[in-house]
């Protein structure tokens, strides 16, 4: 590590100034930020903690009927505050272990984007709403490929709203050292329709499925997605597994998350 100073804002309005600062980068749960520093991929010469943001924090349900979560809320305060929305709280208890989910926050997440993250899909899969500093971006228009969201220098996200669908469920296939989504389905059911948004498979990040979208629109059963698959071309290939092996993992976790809906 390396000296650099840290400032800990009790509001938004103070975070944004003091992210103002050159060089200066939010600090949420750490767990993606602390290992770059300890690597040196990264020597802000000023933190700016998010953690004493009570506004930031919290799970509620809005006149709407959808559920507010704050973006400093952690992964186990999710698990554990998201019972309106079970399939959210589910995914939230099986990311990482203890220490993880004791410190990560679902906004830290989501602003890192990692290619193969549980929340993305959630948030795509459920056409949430995020909240940021400066305004409101809609699932599709949030997430920007590997690591790249919508998001500007300075801005911040403060809350993600997610509509509570009739029925929903996630399955993932686990790195086991990790926990992270070698690759994961996200089924959400709604009145208007049915998404289905895969993560931890694309070489573009997290991204809808179209195909199983329509054919579970017409008859919302692991049958229907008899004979369905994705190309292998465009999907990640690394030391876990070929793209066409993603591919494929990608129809089977999708059929587990409708039967565990169902």
């Amino acid at each position: 590590m390396y000296a650099f100073d840290i400032e800990r804002p009790a509001t938004i309005a103070d975070a944004i100034k003091a992210l103002s600062a050159e060089e200066a980068l939010a600090l949420a749960g750490g767990q993606t930020l602390i290992p770059t520093l300890k690597q040196r991929l990264a020597a802000p010469s000023r933190l700016v903690s998010l953690s004493a943001i009570s506004e930031m924090q919290g799970v509620c349900r809005a006149d709407d009927g959808s559920l507010c979560i704050g973006a400093g809320t952690t992964h186990a305060e999710v698990a554990g505050g998201a019972g309106a929305y079970p399939a959210l709280a589910a995914l939230a208890a099986n990311i990482g272990d203890p220490a993880v989910r004791n410190r990560g926050t679902i906004g830290g997440s989501l602003a890192n984007n990692d290619p193969s993250a549980c929340y993305p899909a959630a948030v795509l899969g459920s056409g949430a709403l995020i909240i940021t500093s400066t305004r409101e971006i809609a699932a599709e228009d949030f997430f920007d490929g590997m690591f790249a969201t919508a998001l500007e220098e300075g801005e911040l996200i403060t809350e993600i709203r997610f509509p509570v669908p009739e029925m929903a469920a996630y399955m993932k296939f686990e790195q086991p050292a990790s926990r992270f989504a070698l690759v994961g389905a996200f089924v959400a059911k709604y009145a208007d329709g049915v998404r289905v948004a895969i993560t931890g498979a694309s070489e573009e990040g997290v991204f809808r499925w179209s195909g199983a979208e329509d054919a579970l629109g017409a008859d919302f059963s692991a049958a229907a997605l008899d004979g369905l698959s994705l190309e292998g071309a465009g999907m990640i290939t690394d030391l876990h597994g070929s793209g066409d092996y993603r591919a494929h993992l990608a129809a089977v976790m999708t059929k587990r998350a409708v039967a565990a809906a169902g």
